[in-house]
Order: C-alpha cells, then structure tokens, then sequence
C-alpha cells in the first residue's frame, strides 16, 4: 500500500483573544456570597474573571487582568472570599505547613544531628536529634555518642508521628516528638488521602488522635490523621502507656514510661479479626476521600457505623468501595 505525503494544511483563523465579551458570562456571582469569610461551590478554571468590579483585592490563586480591572484566576478550585479579598483554593496541593500541625513522615534521609522526613510537602521537614525523647526518660544535652547512635532511633524508610514546632524561611518545617503521644509508628496501616485544598481530605480539628472501638472481635484501634494527608490506622497497645490515642499520659511521666521499646521496629503480633477491621476502617476513609468528604473523627467514626449498618442490611463484605463506598458517603452526608 503507498504512502502519500499531503502538504501542509494552512493554518486556521485567528485564535479567541484573550479579552472577549463571552468572559462576561462566566464572572462568578460574588455578592451571592454571604459576607465575612465564605467559600464558593462552584468551580473555577483558570483564566476565568472572578470579578471586574475594582473595588475587590486579589488574593493567593487570582491575577490582574493588564488590559482592565478583571480579576482572573491562576488555578482550578473553588473561590474564597475574605471580606474584600478574593483567594481562589486549589482542588489539589501541596501540603503547606503551620506550627502546631500533627503530621505524620517518613524517614527519608539520616544526617549527623537531624532526620530529614517527607511530610507530603514542597520540602521536606527536619528532625533535630535534641528534638526527640531519649530512651529512659533522659533529659540532658546530646552528645557525640547520641549521634553515632543516631540510626537506633529512626532509620530510613520508618514512619513516625510528630508535631509542626517552627518553619525556617524557605518555608520548610522542623519537627519534634517531644511528646509521648509522638513517636516511630508500628502495629498498623500507612494510608495516604489528597485534595489538601479543597475542603477534603483531612482538615485541621480539635483532635487528630483518637481511639476507635471495632466490631466483630477487632477491639480497639487507634487512628491517627496526619494534617498532611498521612494517616495511620494501627492495634491499640493498651498495656503501653504514651503510645498514640492514650491522653492519659502526659510530659510529666515521661521518665516512667520511657523506654528503649519506643524505638522498636518490630511489629507485634495482630489477630485476624483487628486486621479486617483496619482494613475496614482504612476502606471507609478512602471512601470519604474519594466522595470529596473532610477527613476528621465525626466523619471517619460515622462512615465505619454505616459499613457496618449495611453488612446489616445487604450482608457482610470485606471490600468496602465501588456502590458500597458511595453508599457510605451519601449516608455521612446525609447525617
């Protein structure tokens, strides 16, 4: 069969430009928007107006149009309003750390005096070794045994929970687990959820730590929501007092209660019942995630009663997704 070689097309007409009057149809209703800090629904894509009226400001997300008073957006999310300023919140980000933040990491490289961990941001976070808590309950300057020492505290590829304490410049994090609820994690299931900006995925609340009681054997199991989008999903160790979801123990006893087992990677022995349930547990926050459903402690204790309601109603299944999972959402939203 020949080939024939066709000449090249002329170029079509002139493109849209960048100003048109069609623009106009698509400028979000503002003033629809009660007042105060308020978030739109509605999606915007970029280079679409949000507004031509100049007495708004433009925020993070938005760009001056050069040629009139246009407001457009940079990103594709949805529009925030801060009294006059206008901010557009992507769909999907980074995670931008704040001090205070729960986070969870991994272990991505070991130096002399500090852990760099990934925290699902543009940089990764730092771990100074006067950051952590020394086995014994210790509290004395670090010397140079300590850092000899250093890979027997955290090694590469561990995971770890810990808290935002400051930001460097470069906007980085530095991290520290000088806590007893903080600490290398074992005896469960890493789970990673996106959509940091758009109102789902896992926000910012009161508690991030919490104990959940299962069914069918499981007992209990502790669920920790990292602010960054990490989250693990482990068999509560209740003969251990300072490991994650136990409130009871504070900073005050922590030369009792620590020891070198704070720092084993060796994981302890799970029933098979605790083991479906954390995979169920992990089923219905992949399901809240994927529904464009915040990720807190109401949401993911109510999403595991309704997958337990409908093994009820429609009989017991494992996999908690596809109908099931939409199922589940339309019934956490529904209350």
């Amino acid at each position: 069969m020949a080939i024939t070689i066709l000449p090249p097309a002329p170029a079509g007409g002139a493109t849209k430009d960048y100003k048109s009057e069609d623009d106009s149809d698509d400028e979000m209703d503002i003033d629809s928007l009660p007042p105060g800090h308020s978030r739109s629904n509605t999606i915007i894509t970029p280079g679409q107006i949000v507004t031509d009226d100049p007495q708004w400001m433009r925020g993070h997300g938005t760009f001056a149009d050069t040629t009139s008073t246009a407001i457009r957006s940079t990103l594709a999310g949805t529009l925030q309003k801060t009294n006059k300023l206008l901010s557009i919140v992507p769909l999907r980000a980074r995670y931008t750390p704040e001090i205070g933040d729960l986070v969870i990491g991994r272990i991505v490289e070991v130096q002399s005096r500090r852990w760099k961990v990934d925290v699902a941001a543009p940089l990764l976070a730092h771990l100074p070794l006067s950051s952590i808590n020394l086995p014994g309950g210790v509290l004395r300057k670090r010397t140079s045994v300590d850092e000899l020492n250093i890979r027997a505290f955290f090694g590469e590829g561990e995971l770890l929970v810990a808290e935002v304490q400051s930001l460097f410049q470069d906007g980085s994090a530095s991290l520290h687990t000088r806590s007893l609820k903080y600490g290398k994690l074992r005896n469960g299931y890493f789970l990673a959820v996106s959509g940091m900006g758009g109102g789902a995925g896992v926000v910012r609340a009161k508690r991030h730590i919490f104990i959940l009681q299962t069914a069918r054997g499981g007992g209990e199991v502790d669920v920790l929501l990292g602010v960054n989008g990490y989250i693990w999903i482990a068999k509560h160790d209740s003969a251990a007092d300072g490991k994650p979801g136990d409130a009871e123990v504070g900073f005050n006893k922590l030369e009792e209660v620590a020891s070198t087992s704070m720092y084993s990677s060796q994981n302890d022995d799970i029933l098979p019942e605790t083991r479906r349930q954390i995979s169920r547990i992990a089923g219905c926050i992949r399901a809240l995630a994927e529904g464009r459903v915040k990720v807190e402690e109401e949401t993911v204790r109510r999403a595991y009663e309704v997958s337990l309601e409908l093994d009820e109603q429609e009989g017991e299944l494992e996999y908690v997704g596809g109908d099931r999972a939409r199922s589940i959402v339309e019934m956490v939203l529904s209350g």
